[in-house]
């Protein structure tokens, strides 16, 4: 059986046969609605195959086409294999190359760059203070207290109750 749309084609089209038109025709809803686009499907139909007709080649246009055919169809490329042009899309396997060279990158840089330096060695921002004492005529209540940790390298100058520093520290 039919769908509306091939019958309304075949309609359109005159394919029906008499009593198939009839009883299409019966079905419509607004059967004077259907006949003007039927009219202006006609109308359309016309002016399409006047203005879209075939131009007539002479032989020499003709030779012409057959060779550029013939080329195109030698220099395509065979059923399966990929086409010569590059694509610039970034395709999946690009993609995740780049990734992994980015991370190679970056391991390198994080080996070579941040790698500790030797335990032994001492630290740039190291400081050695130089004759602490406190002028108790200056500061009479201050004390200081010097706190070391070997473990985490660190040492810790407590100075309390100082009211200026005296010339005698000195950091080099």
């Amino acid at each position: 059986m039919k769908t509306f749309e091939e019958k309304w084609t075949a309609w359109l089209d005159g394919d029906l046969s008499e009593q198939e038109r009839r009883e299409f025709e019966a079905s419509l809803p607004d059967k004077g609605a259907a006949e003007d686009e039927k009219r202006e499907a006609r109308k359309l139909g016309n002016l399409l195959r006047e203005q879209l007709r075939h131009q007539s080649m002479n032989n020499a246009d003709f030779f012409n086409h057959q060779l550029q055919q013939r080329i195109a169809r030698e220099s395509a490329p065979a059923f399966g294999s990929k086409p010569h042009s590059q694509s610039t899309r970034w395709t999946i396997p690009r993609l995740i190359w780049s990734g992994a060279a980015a991370m190679a990158l970056f391991l390198v840089c994080a080996v070579f760059v941040l790698r500790e330096k030797n335990p032994t060695d001492q630290s740039t921002y190291t400081t050695q203070l130089l004759k602490a004492r406190v002028d108790p005529v200056v500061s009479p209540n201050a004390t200081i207290s010097m706190f070391k940790s070997k473990e985490d390298k660190v040492t810790v100058l407590w100075v309390d109750g100082l009211q200026s520093l005296p010339s005698e520290f000195a950091a080099k």
